[in-house]
């Protein structure tokens, strides 16, 4: 008998409960709560971006390196590979110029 229903306790019919809008909708929303690691990474990424702007006026080596490892940080923990590879490019070009300033 509800082979024809959306379930027990819900006595619409399955054509009537499915709106492509709807369902279109529910797939560009993105909601997800952040975990307690996502948070504090989020905050040692922005302390990175602050460390990178100081850097870029003083033009300390050990300031840029510094914030591209924070920044590193946050991206890793959001899995955004593509930023934790300019990353490591920028941190290793850092520390390559803090080496032959030595």
């Amino acid at each position: 008998m509800y082979k024809f229903y959306k379930g027990k306790h819900r006595l619409t019919c399955k054509q009537c409960e499915f709106s492509w809008y709807r369902t279109l909708l529910k797939l560009l929303v993105y909601r997800r709560k952040l975990t307690s690691w996502e948070k504090f990474a989020s905050r040692i990424g922005y302390m990175g971006a602050g460390f990178l702007i100081a850097a870029q006026w003083t033009v300390e080596p050990k300031l840029y390196i510094l914030g591209f490892i924070c920044v590193m940080i946050q991206t890793a923990s959001r899995k955004q590979w593509n930023l934790v590879v300019l990353n490591i490019n920028g941190l290793t070009a850092w520390i390559k110029h803090l080496i032959n300033g030595l």
